[in-house]
């Protein structure tokens, strides 16, 4: 059994979405971040149904993370990708849905991760299931194990593999298949999937992940904050969370830079260069040796290939 979500789609959202080239990733947000998500697993399909008076699922992705941020810090990790042109748009709609339209306020919202969408057209819509109720406000969970999920599931694969044979005027390839749409009975059982992710679903999970503080200096402001690749995406390195550590910018930058760097018990290594190359650093240099604060769970740690990586290749020693 797998169990997936129907979530109930703003239209302004999906079309603007819609009409934008290479999207990777989506902020499927929710205006109260009241609460947490928890319907459906990572990896689980997670369907735009397209709300009154389409009545249709209009795509899907595939759920990777769920948090509660602050809306500068969404509009930060994916821009457009939270389906407005403008960060002011998207602050004006939350307020009005708040009902409290304060142009400063940074609300804290919903955020709903959702990699590798594919958006149908027009005539690939899938008519919703019959289940589907007005009543129903957020969404609807559905399991492969019953026959109207399973149906569901199998039309809404099918209708990702025409999708993208429409966009790329090719079949898709069999990795894509197994990656993307690995879902329907042609492309294998119904299971969950480990989707590729893109830079904003890596930003907020290693910013939850280091507790949304500095692993060194433990600094909380959050506009001061970067979830750093340890291998840069530019030269192979994946948006990993084991590719990242949440570090204070200024610490970030000379980190990118090879003034900084960490050994193999995660303690911080300052380069003498720092030194010698700027006349000063001693705010860096006074850290020296200090340990990072850790994530709870060992396996979000930073890879040690990785950051033998960073001192091979980028360490100023």
């Amino acid at each position: 059994m797998v169990t997936f979500w129907a979530a109930n789609t703003d239209l302004d959202w999906f079309d603007f979405l819609s009409s934008q080239p290479n999207i990777d990733e989506v902020n499927f947000w929710q205006p109260s971040g009241a609460t947490h998500f928890r319907a459906v697993a990572p990896g689980a399909l997670f369907l735009f149904k397209l709300k009154s008076p389409r009545n249709v699922i209009g795509g899907f992705g595939i759920f990777h993370y769920a948090s509660n941020v602050p809306i500068s810090l969404a509009w930060e990790a994916f821009g457009i990708k939270n389906g407005t042109r403008t960060f002011d748009e998207m602050r004006t709609r939350i307020g009005k849905l708040r009902r409290d339209p304060s142009p400063l306020t940074d609300y804290t919202i919903g955020c709903r991760v959702v990699v590798e969408p594919v958006f149908f057209p027009k005539e690939l819509w899938v008519d919703a299931p019959r289940s589907w109720s007005r009543e129903i406000v957020v969404g609807k969970r559905f399991d492969t194990q019953e026959s109207e999920g399973l149906h569901l599931w199998e039309k809404v694969v099918e209708a990702g593999r025409l999708a993208r044979q429409v966009q790329t005027g090719r079949p898709p390839a069999l990795s894509e298949r197994q990656s993307t749409y690995g879902a329907a009975e042609r492309f294998g059982a119904p299971a969950l999937i480990r989707p590729r992710l893109g830079q904003g679903a890596f930003r907020i999970a290693v910013t939850d992940n280091y507790q949304r503080s500095c692993a060194i200096s433990q600094g909380r402001v959050l506009p001061a904050l970067d979830a750093a690749h340890i291998q840069p995406y530019a030269e192979g390195g994946e948006h990993d969370v084991s590719n990242g550590i949440l570090l204070r910018r200024d610490i970030h930058s000379v980190f990118d830079a090879g003034y900084v760097t960490f050994d193999r018990d995660y303690r911080l290594v300052v380069s003498d260069r720092v030194r010698t190359d700027f006349n000063n650093g001693n705010e860096y240099r006074q850290r020296h040796g200090d340990r990072l604060q850790l994530p709870a769970d060992p396996a979000l740690w930073p890879s040690q290939s990785k950051l033998d990586w960073h001192r091979e290749y980028r360490f100023k020693g």
